[in-house]
């Protein structure tokens, strides 16, 4: 195995030059979710081993062979979609659109390319399927689609490996954490209806802005309160919406966030404390309350099996384990994690530098240098499929 990481790293050092050109001319001409048909065909034909299969409507998978071609497969995912976001990078291959590859999205096709033509100069030993994922940043999520297509199933994958750039990870550090890795998410939106009027006569009315504002604040008690700290919840409140003039009070107002968690067995405790907080606050204030949840993703969970095979294979790159790193974002790579197949998320290091642009930022932009640390996480992660006992 030594000597497939050597024959396979450096057969991707020969394909990282169009690598870096094929990520600048992604990131130039980005697609949001759902939109995605130009970036994938753009992609499956710089990897060059035909058209593949039509995949959650925009995605493509695309079958490299191994060695055992009748053994189990490992699917490598990178992720197609870009956000809504205007970029503000100044670099001469930026997005003049309103769309923005702000995730580091154009980093992990270009790495999954460069690994994906390397592959099939050396004799890995168990099939790949290079996923080209729609949708990883809006719900339903594409990666879902991909489960309950079947296509997995269909090509015998049992692993899935994905590696994602982390600028709150050190430059060089690579984490490779066994267990859950990132919080689930569900999407709540809260409409408060009160009585408005003339805003010199707070008597007469039922506030709905009083009652939301207290509610923005007593939402955060659900976090500190309602969970074990140990494994702790976020409840961010993203959006406020009400009112049309200074001196009228109106007769609704609406919020919307997202409730994060690192246990499974904590979300159904947490979405009854979320509507008791809404109803309960609303009644304080006179007011009645509409609430809407939409589950988005579920706990992302590293097998820990794969997390320490990849970690044996991270140092024998020279690259700086990290073996804490969790974050309460979602990654609907969580949909790979469990059920019919197992899955590894890999984070790449950029830099937790003070001041550094976070993903999602209008000023986020990896170093090119990046396609080749995302590449030799996926090496990593296939290797350590390959060693690790199948399920």
């Amino acid at each position: 195995m030594t000597d497939l990481w050597t024959r396979w790293t450096r057969a991707i050092d020969d394909e990282l030059p169009a690598a870096v050109a094929l990520r600048h001319a992604v990131h130039a001409d980005p697609r949001g979710s759902g939109d995605e048909e130009d970036t994938a065909r753009l992609v499956t034909a710089a990897i060059g081993a035909g058209d593949g299969i039509r995949v959650a409507k925009t995605g493509r998978a695309i079958p490299l062979p191994g060695a055992a071609a009748d053994g189990p497969a490992v699917a490598l995912r990178a992720e197609l979609d870009a956000l809504p976001v205007t970029e503000r990078t100044g670099v001469p291959w930026a997005s003049e659109t309103d769309l923005m590859h702000a995730c580091g999205h154009d980093v992990h096709l270009a790495a999954l390319v460069a690994v994906a033509r390397a592959a099939v100069r050396v004799e890995v030993p168990r099939p790949i399927l290079a996923l080209l994922q729609p949708r990883e940043e809006t719900s339903p999520s594409g990666a879902l689609d991909v489960v309950e297509s079947g296509l997995l199933a269909e090509h015998r994958v049992d692993t899935v490996i994905g590696a994602h750039v982390q600028p709150r990870l050190a430059d060089g550090a690579v984490s490779a954490v066994p267990g859950p890795v990132n919080a689930s998410t569900d999407e709540f939106e809260v409409v408060l209806h009160g009585q408005g009027g003339h805003a010199g006569y707070p008597h007469m009315l039922r506030d709905p802005i009083l009652a939301l504002s207290q509610l923005v604040v007593s939402l955060q008690q659900l976090a500190s309160r309602r969970i074990d700290p140990v494994f702790g919840a976020v409840c961010s409140v993203g959006r406020i919406q009400a009112g049309t003039a200074a001196n009228v009070v109106p007769n609704s107002a609406s919020a919307a966030g997202s409730l994060r968690l690192m246990r499974a067995e904590d979300r159904e405790r947490a979405l009854e404390a979320l509507a008791q907080i809404v109803h309960g606050t609303a009644a304080a204030h006179g007011c009645t309350a509409e609430l809407r949840i939409s589950p988005c993703e579920p706990v992302l969970h590293n097998d820990p099996a794969l997390a320490a095979a990849a970690q044996r294979w991270l140092v024998h790159s020279g690259a700086r384990v990290d073996h804490e790193f969790r974050s309460f974002g979602a990654d609907d790579f969580a949909h790979y994690c469990g059920g019919e197949t197992r899955g590894l998320m890999l984070f790449v290091g950029l830099g937790d530098t003070a001041g550094a642009p976070s993903l999602h930022d209008e000023v986020f932009l990896p170093g090119d240098d990046a396609v080749t640390r995302v590449a030799h996480a996926l090496v990593a992660g296939y290797l350590a499929a390959t060693e690790a006992e199948s399920r």
